[in-house]
Order: structure tokens, then C-alpha cells, then sequence
């Protein structure tokens, strides 16, 4: 093989992974799943919308099983779970007391919302953060659970890096 014939396959197979990154599903932002993943109705198999179903309490302790964090964490089947696409006021470490009051609010009002019925989780931009939880859009019906805390005032969209919550 001639060096020019060895570049010009190593930039085929560049140009290929990057082609796979940019156009996969695996590095996009949460979708819905597609139409054809979503098995047609049956009257002796209806679809599973919101296959996730569990009774949730306020995490306390040790002891981590289907509760919740705060207003934008929570565990569920042994995986701590961040969602995705909110940030909400912090509980463990605020910057002043109304971060805190805000972030009990939002932990009290997702309590609610995950005991309030079935739930799907969607992958997100990556499986995980830098802490090891899993990222995932939590939805309900085809509704997000964190946009229902955004328009409450309780969460706003993640946009990237924490913002304050104090006035």
C-alpha cells in the first residue's frame, strides 16, 4: 500500500466516527422513542406507554430505594437518578435559605408527581453525570415530569452550569 492509499482509508474511517457521533441516536438529545419502536395496539397486548411503577418516600439514612433526593434526584430500582432536563434549588448544600426553602418545595412537589402514577425514563445527551447518576428525562403520558416543575416555579430548564436561586 502506498502512503497515499493508507491516509486516504484512515480518513474514510474518521470521517465515518465522526459521522456515527454526530448522527447516532446514542449522542442526541432525549426523544421520544419513534413510532415503529411502539408495538401496535392489541386487544390481547396493548402498548406500555409508562412501563415504571413504584411507591416512592423521602430519602432518609442509608438505606436508598425509590425515593427521592431533592427536586431533581432520586432513587429508583437501585439507580440514582439525576433528571435530565431540569436543574432545581439544591437542599444538601444552598447558597442562602431560600434556596433551601425552594428546593424542599420542589423535593416535596416531585414526591407527589412519582407516587402520582406510572413513569417512563428516557437517556439523555449522556448515560450518566460526574457524579455516576443516571441522566434521564422522567415523563408521564408524554409529558415531562420536569417541565410540570418549571412551569410550577419550582425547577427551571437545565441549561448548563448551576445558577444561583438567591435573590
Amino acid at each position: 500500500m502506498t502512503p497515499r492509499t493508507i491516509l486516504l482509508s484512515i480518513g474514510v474511517l474518521v470521517a465515518a466516527g465522526l459521522g456515527y457521533v454526530v448522527f447516532s441516536d446514542e449522542f442526541g438529545r432525549p426523544e421520544r422513542p419513534a413510532q415503529f419502536d411502539v408495538p401496535p395496539p392489541s386487544i390481547f397486548y396493548p402498548p406500555v406507554r409508562d412501563p415504571h411503577r413504584a411507591e416512592f418516600a423521602v430519602c432518609t439514612g442509608p438505606i436508598s430505594a425509590n425515593c427521592i433526593v431533592d427536586g431533581d434526584t432520586f432513587w429508583f430500582e437501585s439507580a440514582k437518578i439525576r433528571i435530565a432536563d431540569i436543574d432545581a434549588p439544591e437542599i444538601s448544600e444552598p447558597n442562602c435559605p431560600a434556596e433551601r426553602r425552594a428546593g424542599e418545595a420542589a423535593k416535596r412537589r416531585l414526591l407527589e408527581l412519582m407516587n402520582d402514577g406510572s413513569f417512563s425514563l428516557a437517556a439523555g445527551w449522556r448515560d450518566e453525570d460526574r457524579f455516576g447518576r443516571k441522566l434521564r428525562v422522567v415523563s408521564r403520558d408524554d409529558r415531562s415530569l420536569g417541565e410540570m416543575l418549571v412551569k410550577e416555579g419550582l425547577a427551571r430548564n437545565w441549561d448548563g452550569p448551576r445558577l444561583t436561586w438567591c435573590n
